[in-house]
């Protein structure tokens, strides 16, 4: 092939018709090897069934779902753990009771966990529930679980093994969700109960110790205070009162006081005793000339009287000298002076009862007017304590329904109520291999034997160096042409007639 010119189609056709037997060939043996090297290769069968989860029964408006996590992620997570060791072994034992199996215990778990294979069933549009004509993609539905063994049987029990491990497992992480949440949210309702107690406890404490001083004794705190000021001007006034009398009455004793001991003789025995015998003679001589009932006779007789009971009272104080001098004296006041002590003494009681009313009085001032200073203060830790009671009480109530909710999502789990996986079509018994696919091993040395044979052909072209047309000429000598001269060749052909025919070929200079 000429470089250094634009090649047009009909040298692209004219290329073809040249290479068409190298293109060919390659094409047309290249399927028949795929198809034949597919029959060095062991057959593989693969056993597929078809896990179905059903949402849960009761509607999530009156209990919620227990696990909110993704399908997808849930069935990778149910996945490895069917792959583990452990639910392997148990299967690998089981097949091997079978007759199925009986390889290495590590090759075979190896061999099951390249085999298996989890294909999302793709979501299905709905009609949306609005009306609206628009459609919404509801969830996975499900999942497709195929495994792929050498034996179409092997296929078929492991596949049908490894579903059963898998809805299995996925009861089991329902009930242990459930009971995990249930088990957790009770110690969080026991502490939540314990967090309230103690608030509950923090709040009677602080009731018990400010008791009178609470935000809703202040307005009584204020009225007692104002009823207790009354009172204290009330007291006050009647001690000031008090005070003035027993002044007044004391002033009057001590007029009465002076007047008596002015008029009151010796209280020497022996002139009681004078006044005694005058007395005597002269009640003698009135007796003589009056009779007992005349008015001097029985003045005489009371002076007498009162004469002898004080030289009476006289002689038992020198009978007694323990006796106390202001006892004699009183003994001795006239009645008008004994009264005015009297007075003077109810006075000084009701002035002491006056004073320790005032003094009640002032010390339950001062206490009430602490409770209204501290008022405010007393009223910030109250509201304090009241907001963390209410708190604690607000958080209690939702762990508490919150538990609830939970123990009725361990009741739904335990019920088999909420969402389960189920088998919808049973794993198959694989009727032919599924690898290798003939046909695609056909289909690939097909594609395999194209590209080799317009490798070829191309590659054949380009090693070419063959002079062909005019175009190759020109690019060949880079010089214009400057005349024509025929080619005389006799080539012998037999026409429609049976004649001999001459073509001419012109070779351009």
């Amino acid at each position: 092939m000429i470089e250094n010119r634009e090649l047009t189609m009909d040298d692209y056709l004219a290329m073809l018709r040249r290479r068409l037997k190298v293109i060919l060939i390659p094409t047309l043996l290249a399927p028949l090897v795929g198809f034949g090297v597919s029959f060095f290769f062991s057959p593989k069968y693969t056993s597929q069934t078809t896990i179905l989860v059903d949402p849960q029964k009761v509607s999530d408006t009156y209990v919620q779902p227990v696990v909110t996590q993704d399908l997808g992620q849930r069935v990778a997570t149910l996945e490895a753990r069917a792959t583990s060791a452990d639910r392997l072994r148990t299967l690998i034992e089981k097949l091997n009771q079978q007759g199925m199996l009986k390889g290495n215990m590590d090759d075979e778990i190896a061999a099951i966990r390249a085999g298996i294979q989890v294909v999302p069933v793709p979501p299905v549009s709905v009609a949306s529930p609005t009306g609206g004509g628009g459609k919404k993609k509801a969830d996975m539905p499900g999942f497709l679980l195929s495994y792929t063994a050498s034996n179409p049987r092997e296929a078929q029990a492991v596949c049908s093994g490894l579903a059963n491990i898998i809805i299995d497992e996925n009861f089991k992480d329902l009930e242990a969700a459930a009971q995990t949440n249930t088990d957790f949210l009770a110690r969080q309702v026991s502490d939540a109960q314990r967090e309230l107690d103690d608030q509950a406890a923090k709040l009677a404490n602080f009731q018990k110790k400010y008791m009178g001083q609470l935000p809703g004794d202040a307005d009584n705190n204020l009225k007692i205070l104002m009823g207790m000021n009354s009172q204290l001007d009330a007291n006050t006034q009647t001690l000031n009162r008090a005070q003035q009398d027993k002044a007044y009455t004391e002033s009057m004793l001590a007029q009465q006081l002076a007047a008596w001991k002015s008029s009151q003789t010796s209280t020497n025995p022996q002139t009681l005793q004078q006044q005694l015998s005058s007395l005597q003679s002269q009640l003698l001589s009135l007796q003589a000339r009056y009779t007992d009932d005349y008015p001097d006779v029985v003045k005489t007789k009371r002076d007498i009287a009162e004469v002898q009971k004080k030289l009476d009272e006289l002689n038992k104080a020198a009978a007694n000298p323990g006796a106390a001098a202001d006892e004699k004296e009183n003994l001795s006041e006239p009645p008008e002076i004994r009264q005015l002590r009297l007075q003077i003494h109810q006075y000084q009681q009701v002035i002491d009862q006056a004073t320790r009313d005032q003094q009640r009085l002032q010390e339950s001032i001062k206490q009430y007017q602490s409770r209204v200073a501290l008022s405010p203060a007393v009223q910030e830790q109250y509201d304090q304590l009241t907001r963390d009671s209410t708190t604690a009480k607000a958080f209690y109530d939702n762990l508490l329904a919150k538990k609830s909710q939970s123990e009725m999502q361990t009741a739904m789990a335990h019920e088999q109520q909420g969402e389960q996986m189920h088998v919808l079509n049973p794993a198959d018994l694989p009727d032919s291999p599924s690898f290798p696919n003939r046909l695609l091993f056909a289909g690939g040395g097909l594609g395999a034997g194209l590209a080799i044979g317009v490798g070829l052909g191309l590659l054949l072209e380009f090693r070419d160096k063959s002079v062909r047309t005019e175009s190759d000429v020109l690019a060949l000598l880079e010089l214009p042409v400057l005349s024509q001269v025929p080619w005389v060749g006799m080539e012998v052909a037999q026409n429609n007639g049976g004649k001999r025919a001459r073509s001419k070929e012109t070779i351009e200079v």
